[in-house]
């Protein structure tokens, strides 16, 4: 009879046996050669170039396991690093995961941590090639994202003009408004609340947006990962020019407004300055024809810095070490 612990962890399997046991739930894509099982991973690189980018997610930090399961966590996880690859107009490819976990985590969370990730990257066409495991106090997340420009060039920060406009694809909002439902405990009654909080759990990238802007001729572009003034600052100050917004061209979703009403906060403010939904936001001609997943909010002017409405607000957003 079991009286204490009745989950079946980590600690129990072993090193070797929770690599075979994450290997196990992972098919492989045609871009992999050679997938986990060696040292070292073999990918295709049909253009000659390969885009890649990191990111770390740690508990406690980005994650909560008590508001988050492990399927949750996974496509969080592989989504702002599979949105990274998209924002360069690239197409993901893979991802490689280093995984730092306790002992006592129950094998269930970890399948469908395994699960969560498999699923993001099957989103894409992407696969999870390979990675790393070791023992940690908190779950640990380092996540690397390759991806293929497809004959096309990168879309960097650096090549707004004055002249063209600013235009986003994706949603905003969402994740900054399901934390504060978190944060403040309030529960998630209704359709429109229960929306936002999984919008915190689940960003929702518009990946495919990223090689179509590309092919649009889009000058610059990222994904809002720090909210959209903090991430749009480094347009400016890479391109040397001023992004002028439009608070009225932002259409304020239904869950991001119930929660605001919810909690007595603005809700354009978590649009503004909210991050972790991961949109795009790209700077194109003006001339440029977008289609309707691309909507204007905004222009690029001689100058510097980001102006909402005329005014000067800084870089509001994330940052890691305030």
């Amino acid at each position: 009879m079991c009286v204490r612990r009745c989950a079946i962890t980590v600690g129990d399997l072993g090193e070797f046996g929770v690599v075979n046991r994450i290997t196990a739930r992972l098919p492989q894509g045609a871009a992999v050669i050679l997938g986990p099982g060696d040292d070292a991973a073999v990918m295709s690189a049909p253009d000659g170039r390969v885009v890649v980018s990191t990111d770390l997610l740690l508990e406690g930090r980005h994650f909560r396991r008590d508001w988050s399961g492990g399927y949750d966590v996974g496509r969080k996880a592989a989504a702002q690093n599979l949105a990274d690859i998209a924002a360069m107009g690239a197409t993901p490819t893979s991802i490689v995961v280093g995984l730092g976990i306790p002992a006592d985590l129950p094998l269930d969370w970890l399948d469908a941590l395994t699960d969560g990730f498999r699923d993001e990257c099957a989103t894409v066409g992407a696969s999870v090639a390979g990675g790393d495991v070791t023992r940690c106090d908190l779950v640990v997340l380092g996540v690397t994202a390759l991806g293929d420009l497809n004959g096309r060039a990168p879309v960097r920060r650096s090549g707004a003009r004055p002249g063209q406009v600013v235009a986003v694809a994706g949603r905003l909002g969402y994740a900054a408004a399901g934390w504060a439902l978190l944060e403040a405990g309030v529960p998630a009654d209704g359709p429109a609340l229960r929306e936002a909080v999984a919008g915190h759990r689940r960003p929702c990238p518009p990946y495919a947006m990223g090689p179509v802007a590309a092919g649009l001729g889009a000058t610059a572009m990222l994904d809002v990962s720090d909210g959209l003034l903090q991430d749009l600052g480094h347009v400016a100050e890479a391109s040397r020019v001023r992004v002028e917004l439009d608070p009225e061209a932002f259409a304020v979703a239904e869950p991001v407004a119930a929660a605001a009403k919810e909690l007595g906060a603005d809700p354009l403010e978590w649009v503004l300055t909210g991050g972790e939904d991961h949109a795009l936001a790209a700077v194109f001609p003006a001339d440029v024809r977008l289609p309707a997943a691309w909507r204007v909010v905004g222009r690029v002017s001689e100058g510097e810095g980001v102006v909402v409405r005329g005014r000067e607000v800084g870089r509001r957003g994330w940052d890691h070490f305030q």
